[in-house]
């Protein structure tokens, strides 16, 4: 092969190919009975290799109905059943901070969680899949893999005083926007060794609100000390080609903080300060290991929470629990009036303990902030580094904290955040406003039409994608209350730009497909979701130019199998898919294609 990036290297082909391969492990966690549900529908009986699977029971720990309580139980037989020893019960942690234990350098990971490319800070290839997907691999042992392309980001210099990779991370996303890295392998380069483990894991953790494929640092000293034993690991060739570089003078960053309702709706923390919170979170996948606890107490050492605000910390990890104890982190939360949960994924995904209130103003160092993320559409949330969470969570409204140790928190500075993405966030459809003209559904005026407007995170965990009738209810929530009770066979949906952007959850494109619809056509579409809908053999065709022809009233044709869809009297050529990916949409799915060949 020619000079490679780490992604063609690990996949062994050029970048746009497809390949078919097994992936080293399979990483699901409270999903997997609703995995479990599909593998069973689609003939599986025993999993191709219980020694490449991770289960990790972590959104909702310890469980919060007796639907999951008994779901936990199912699991837990399944996985004694199945021989699975890779197994984390509930209050173990949150599976990404648990692949620690599992991740090696130069592995290919998949999981069925958008956040699993966490786990390129182990110099792995990791990558979030859909829970059909996750089911297939359970049942034949190999899937589809696009090789991306890739985007290389060179550090420089080391991050200031007070200032964090959250910071970095932010910054980035704020630069490029939550698409600017749809389907690109995100590769750091450059002055890395500065940036410990913990940091690694908030930048690949956080690649996915870039619309990233995967994230991956290399395996270099940093990472053989934190995780002894690593393997050699895989890295990119000096002379491999890239779609797009960036460089960041790391020197250069300040505190800074993502506003509602989008990740990269960025601004300096000084350029809000004053907004009132009344909660504040630290904790989840992306900032809940010991580094961010150090750095929240250090702010809340010596202070009280204000009495109007909920602070809620929840370690990643009983490990980390167990060493923030040890080291009176914990003492130093409960004595400045937080409260420390069980380590899990808390209320991050609208599931589990620590809902907001209506109107209620979140300060949180989770990775998303869409309208109704942490189960309540009617309240807003910022997210941005431990240490600006903990010093808002004292001062009862956002401020910026000095660096740990060396004084109290401030209200203001010079700093102004440089980039500006346009932003287009979903709304609510106005009541009375008709979006249904004929067989199409109009929505091609909305950008970053995310999986939680499609259907909400709150109800995840109560209906299985497993069970697509009960799904199909749910439809579209979160931006069209009318479109449930209306979808039906061979209807088209226009959308805009990044559709389907956030978590890894297959009800939307489970629901769709037992609708009938019979294709969306966006501007631009999420990795995931992209995948999810393929894999329920439903046509997500991205066809910019028809979706801005389109005027309300034009018959839209799809012929996906002839490369053509016809909008008014106008027909635009669409790419031809692989010959593997079109016998799942002629099949009806990924599950349904199984079925057939026993």
């Amino acid at each position: 092969m020619p000079p490679s990036t780490f992604a063609e290297k690990i996949l062994g082909a050029p970048a746009g190919s497809i390949v078919f391969r097994p992936p080293d492990l399979v990483l699901t966690h409270d999903n997997t009975a609703s995995i479990l549900g599909t593998f069973r529908r689609m003939g599986g009986r025993r999993v191709w290799d219980p020694s490449r699977c991770v289960v990790a029971l972590d959104h909702n720990a310890p469980p919060t109905t007796v639907g999951l309580s008994n779901d936990y139980e199912a699991i837990a037989k399944f996985v004694r059943e199945q021989g699975i020893a890779r197994f984390h019960r509930a209050g173990e942690g949150i599976s990404h901070q648990l692949m620690i234990h599992h991740a090696q350098p130069g592995m290919l990971i998949a999981g069925s969680d958008s956040h699993t490319s966490t786990a390129g800070a182990f110099n792995a290839l990791a990558v979030g899949i859909d829970r059909t997907e996750a089911a297939g691999l359970w049942f034949k042992g190999e899937s589809w893999w696009r090789v991306p392309e890739s985007l290389k980001i060179s550090l420089r210099g080391r991050l200031p005083p007070g200032v964090s990779a959250k910071d970095l991370a932010l910054w980035i996303i704020g630069r490029i926007g939550s698409a600017g890295a749809t389907y690109l392998s995100v590769e750091f380069h450059g002055d890395v060794a500065g940036l410990s483990l913990d940091d690694r894991m908030v930048l690949c953790n956080l690649a996915a609100e870039m619309g990233a494929k995967n994230a991956v640092f290399p395996c270099d000293a940093v990472l053989r000390a934190a995780v002894p034993g690593s393997s050699p690991g895989i890295w990119a060739d000096p002379a491999a080609r890239y779609a797009a570089e960036l460089t960041v003078e790391l020197g250069d960053l300040f505190p800074v903080a993502a506003c509602p309702h989008t990740v990269d709706n960025v601004r300096a923390v000084a350029e809000i300060a004053g907004v009132k919170v009344r909660q504040a979170l630290i904790g989840t996948c992306t900032n809940g290991r010991l580094e961010d606890l150090r750095a929240a107490a250090a702010a809340l050492r010596g202070r009280q929470v204000h009495p109007d605000v909920q602070m809620l910390v929840i370690p990643a990890s009983r490990e980390v629990y167990v060493q923030a104890a040890r080291e009176g982190l914990v003492l130093t939360f409960l004595e400045a009036g937080a409260q420390v949960l069980s380590a899990s994924c808390g209320p991050c995904p609208g599931t589990g303990q620590g809902i907001p209130a209506d109107g209620w103003t979140v300060i949180s160092t989770a990775n998303r902030n869409f309208r109704g993320r942490m189960g309540n559409p009617n309240a807003s949330i910022y997210l941005a580094s431990p240490a600006t969470v903990a010093a808002s969570a004292v001062a009862g409204e956002i401020v910026t904290a000095d660096a740990p140790g060396s004084g109290p928190a401030r209200r203001g500075g010079p700093w102004r955040y440089p980039y500006r993405v346009p932003q287009s966030a979903t709304s609510e459809i106005p009541p009375g406003e008709d979006r249904l003209l004929g067989n199409v559904w109009n929505y091609s005026d909305v950008d970053n039409l995310s999986t939680d407007h499609m259907f909400a995170g709150s109800e995840v965990y109560r209906v299985k994608s497993s069970e697509p009738a009960l799904v199909v209810p749910h439809l579209f929530r979160g931006l069209d209350p009318s479109f449930a009770a209306r979808v039906a066979p061979s209807q088209v949906i226009l959308a805009g730009l990044n559709l389907g952007a956030g978590s890894s959850r297959d009800h939307p494109a489970v629901g769709l497909a037992h609708a009938g619809v019979k294709a969306v056509i966006c501007k631009s579409a999420a990795r995931i979701f992209f995948r999810s809908a393929i894999n329920q053999g439903l046509a997500v065709i991205i066809c910019p130019e028809a979706v801005a022809a389109y005027r309300p009233g034009d018959p839209v044709e799809v012929a996906w199998e002839q490369g053509r869809i016809t909008v008014g009297a106008s027909p635009f050529a669409i790419p031809a898919l692989p010959e593997k990916l079109q016998a799942i949409l002629r099949a009806g799915g990924l599950m349904k294609l199984y079925q057939r060949a026993g």
